[in-house]
């Protein structure tokens, strides 16, 4: 099984020769503006003694190669050292130090553009006129529906095919796009891959205000309005929780949720009855390629906060027993257990039962645990494991795989649950757990006890194949995104199972399978990937869905029919007056409230095609 890096490279280097990855590379460093040559010599020098090992091309560990590297934006490169995935490993360096190693590796200066003072607006919000919440949270509503009615949609499968663009709106220095946007009143709030989180007029995209987190915001902003303060909640990529007014953009409070040295979160907080449930990963899955790294010793974790002070409620540990040694590696060093079993997206609240639900990942070294690929709910209030469905066994995998010293001795599959459950109501009356696997399998679940009521396969699945960020379901049917990514599935593995990239609807009482629709061919065009790996969003009669090919599409509920298609990789004239261009839709599910639609462009992990930009759509008049 490939890494993600591996998969990464891969797809760049596959498709592309050295020679002209070389020549673009040595294009970038022509005609970017240059860094002097001090700072360029000590990055030079800097990256050979620290990072060199690792990200040769021949090194043989999954690190992306210095020609990927190359073809990143500098402050991109900055981030994963100061506050991302390489932070552990470039902690020793000085801050002029990594950003020299930016500088080196791009060939250009690092920069923060300016932002004209023509993209600001005049900002008018107050909690005394209690505007509407339109959107909040991951899933549009506590359950995750990721359903939104005639009413708040404001259009229909009649009028969809009438969608243009209003405006867009440009991330600066940006290569992805991955926070959700809230809508409350006029107005909606984004994160970004910097840390900027914009407060828009939805309108005309114009900057209301802008805060400044500490690392990057890959989740959705919660909204919540409590007495006389409008609340906005968000986590960021280093576990640090915040609370902004939202009629001032000041901050409220923060609180650091993560003790693990190597905790992250990529999911999204949920927020009810003044408490906030933050979801933990761990940034360990990468930090193995470093074949000296100590591997492994963190756990998911699920940590509950007080909405009102950021006070800690309580935290419970996905795997319970602390890591110990259990084992030495092909280099003698010793390897620690268990670990992993992370929580990658948002949890779901149950108000009737009491519970919170989220999904697992694999273990990153063995002992496996039964908490790792796992759907599991626990007390709202204490947070005490009230019950756990584990899907697949024994899956031990980190980015290591296969080869370095890190890799544990029996590789699993990486079937994780990366996307955040729904809870349904069936027509029945009846309440159903749904969830997808990237196994892919989607599995329909008693939410008392977590018992299977039935299961359906739509697809090969594989480290990027299966359901990766989630489902919508209108009631009666469950529409997966399935993406069965051609570079990121094993044909060694269920070889008799072919790859479905695309769309399906299930039906929600049986699980059969009443249409799919594949992903359309998009050959000939530069990374080119046919996959529906963001989540959808459905309204009456319509799901929206966008493809790791940068199209966004409007298909029929009845019949999967597309019946609007947008390309949103090109570039853009943006509202912001910053530089713009889409790619990938990856990740979050496009919102959708009063005629209008938003949409992220941009993903440029895995060999998905890099962007900047949030597009707004409204309806022809």
């Amino acid at each position: 099984m490939k890494s993600y890096c591996q998969v990464y490279r891969s797809e760049v280097f596959s498709r592309s020769t050295w020679l002209t990855s070389l020549i673009l590379f040595l294009t970038v460093r022509l005609f970017a503006q240059q860094p002097d040559a001090v700072a360029l010599a000590e990055g030079q020098k800097v990256y050979m003694a620290t990072c060199n090992t690792c990200h040769k091309a021949d090194a043989g560990v999954g690190a992306p190669a210095h020609l990927v590297l190359a073809q990143m934006p500098p402050r991109a490169i900055l981030a994963a050292l100061e506050t991302g995935k390489m932070r552990v490993q470039a902690n020793g360096l000085t801050s002029e130090q990594r950003k020299a190693v930016a500088q080196w590796l791009t060939g250009k200066v690092i920069t923060e553009t300016a932002i004209p003072k023509e993209a600001y607006a005049i900002f008018k919000l107050t909690a005394s006129e209690k505007p509407t919440v339109h959107h909040s949270g991951w899933g549009g509503d506590l359950e995750g529906t990721g359903y939104r009615s005639a009413q708040q949609a404001g259009m229909s499968a009649e009028n969809v095919g009438k969608l243009k663009l209003k405006w867009a709106f440009a991330f600066p220095e940006a290569n992805q796009v991955r926070s959700k946007p809230a809508i409350v009143g006029d107005w909606l709030i984004v994160g970004s891959q910097f840390g900027e989180v914009y407060c828009l007029n939805k309108q005309t995209g114009k900057i209301g205000w802008r805060f400044l987190a500490k690392s990057a915001i890959r989740g959705a902003i919660s909204v919540v309005q409590t007495g006389k303060t409008i609340h906005a909640f968000f986590a960021d990529n280093n576990t640090n929780v915040y609370a902004l007014d939202v009629t001032t953009g000041k901050l409220l409070w923060e609180n650091k949720t993560g003790k693990h040295p190597q905790s992250g979160n990529t999911g999204s907080v949920a927020v009810h009855d003044n408490r906030i449930y933050v979801p933990l990963t761990s940034i360990e899955v990468a930090s193995v390629l470093d074949p000296a790294y100590p591997c492994c010793s963190s756990s998911g974790e699920i940590v509950a906060l007080d909405a009102r002070s950021g006070t800690e409620i309580w935290r419970h540990r996905v795997i319970t027993d602390e890591a110990k040694e259990v084992g030495k590696k092909k280099n003698g060093s010793p390897f620690y257990g268990p670990s992993g079993a992370i929580i990658w997206s948002s949890p779901t609240v149950d108000t009737k039962r009491g519970l919170l639900y989220y999904g697992t990942g694999e273990n990153y070294t063995t002992p496996a645990t039964t908490t790792s690929d796992a759907i599991q709910a626990v007390d709202l209030k204490t947070g005490k494991l009230a019950w756990s469905f584990q899907a697949t066994k024994d899956d031990t995998w980190n980015l290591a795989c296969p080869g370095n010293p890190n890799c544990p001795e029996k590789v699993g599959p990486d079937y994780d649950f990366g996307m955040a459950p729904i809870l349904a109501k069936q027509p029945n009356g009846y309440d159903l757990l749904v969830v997808g696997q990237k196994a892919g399998i989607v599995y329909g679940l008693s939410p008392d006890d977590g018992n299977v009521i039935w299961q359906t396969r739509i697809g090969h699945g594989g480290a990027l194949g299966g359901i990766h960020w989630g489902m919508a379901t209108d009631g009666k049917l469950v529409y997966a995104a399935n993406a069965d990514n051609k570079y990121g599935i094993n044909p060694k593995v269920d070889s008799l199972i072919k790859p479905a990239p695309g769309l399906f609807a299930i039906d929600i009482m049986t699980g059969n399978v009443v249409w799919n629709t594949p992903a359309p061919s998009c050959e000939g065009k530069k990374g080119c990937i046919e996959a529906n790996s963001a989540a959808p969003t459905v309204i009456p009669g319509v799901v929206f869905a966008g493809t790791l090919d940068g199209h966004l599409r409007a298909y029929s509920t009845k019949d999967g029919k597309i019946l609007w298609d947008y390309d949103t990789d090109k570039p853009y004239q943006t509202v912001n007056g910053i530089e713009g261009k889409g790619g990938s839709i990856d990740g979050p599910s496009p919102v959708v409230s009063d005629g209008m639609l938003f949409v992220n462009s941009g993903y440029g992990m895995f060999g998905e095609i890099p962007g900047n930009v949030l597009l707004a759509f409204e309806l022809e008049k």
